[in-house]
């Protein structure tokens, strides 16, 4: 996959944003940057769009910035003129589609059908846009649609909002979402940009949901380990789960048989995509240990960070 289409997958989220003057870009890029969230959609909605976006491009490198509600070839020309990296279009508009593609420009045409979907495929194209997602169904419908086409992800847009942003990127074959509602018209306009860069970090809170889900404790034998969850069953009545490493008192207790990661042991924490939280936290500079990752249909379904906190290990889990 294209290394630009990569990246707006590690992100998880993306603003879709009408700006009324490109004199607002750079705060708005800025407060999308300072929410944790590095990338903008401009949609050439208005005549300040290409300007925006080269603000943005030339001002601040570290945000991705790419065209949105792009029409024609001409808008293409002069999204990519001004330092768009990515083409986002509404339809499937096969000139715009195949001028991108025979540039070698990462795009994602709007779909809304199986026979559109076809379309995307007779080119090649891996990541669409479903649009708009809301109108045409939604979540059940973009599972009925996607279900013949196993090597497509899709970005819903449109509809999209915090009530349903985890329902939607719980779905493996949603690539992105994309929304208006972290960087709306009004806000921008009337500067209102902590409150963009607050929606920006409850939307990336949102889709990396990260939740402690078990504590593992390191014991130096299985017996010594079986004995410890049985003394945690006996004062507090938690079932005793015994398996190939470790034994589970309860559901948030882990007894390891041997010692492993950590001094004392592990802390076990979930969220909705593991390739999406370490994309994110290796943005926070910390990694992770690529070979305690375990994989389950082709998916990283837990991974060890490379950093300790209180002797303590960190385990992510794919929910």
């Amino acid at each position: 996959m294209n290394a630009i289409l990569e990246r707006l997958g590690q992100i998880g989220i993306i603003p879709v944003v009408k700006i009324e003057r490109a004199s607002d870009a750079v705060s708005l890029g800025k407060a999308l940057l300072a929410g944790d969230l590095p990338v903008a959609e401009i949609t050439f909605r208005t005549p300040a769009a290409e300007d925006a976006i080269s603000r943005l491009a030339e001002e601040l490198p570290a945000l991705l910035v790419g065209a949105g509600t792009v029409l024609t070839v001409e808008q293409v020309k002069k999204a990519l003129g001004a330092g768009a990296k990515f083409i986002v279009s509404p339809g499937f508009n096969p000139r715009v589609v195949e001028y991108c593609i025979e540039h070698e420009v990462p795009v994602t045409p709007g779909i809304s059908s199986p026979s559109d979907i076809e379309m995307a495929l007779e080119r090649g194209l891996e990541v669409l846009k479903f649009f708009p997602a809301g109108a045409s169904g939604g979540l059940e419908f973009l599972k009925a649609i996607a279900a013949p086409y196993s090597g497509v992800q899709f970005i819903p847009t449109g509809g999209v909002e915090p009530s349903n942003l985890k329902e939607y990127l719980s779905f493996n074959r949603v690539h992105a979402v994309g929304g208006t509602w972290i960087a709306r018209e009004g806000a921008i306009s009337a500067g209102r940009f902590e409150e963009i860069t607050r929606l920006a970090r409850e939307a990336i809170a949102a889709a990396m949901s990260f939740e402690v889900v078990h504590l593992g404790l390191n014991e130096s034998s299985p017996e010594k380990a079986m004995a410890q969850a049985e003394s945690f069953s006996s004062l507090f009545s938690f079932p005793v789960k015994d398996g190939n490493s470790s034994v589970f008192a309860g559901a948030g207790l882990e007894i390891m048989k041997s010692p492993y990661l950590g001094a004392h042991g592990h802390i076990a924490i979930s969220t909705l995509s593991i390739p999406r939280a370490i994309a994110y936290l290796a943005g926070k500079g910390v990694g992770v240990r690529p070979e305690t990752a375990k994989q389950k249909d082709g998916r990283t379904v837990a991974v060890y960070l490379d950093r300790e906190f209180c002797g303590f290990a960190v385990h992510l889990l794919q929910k």
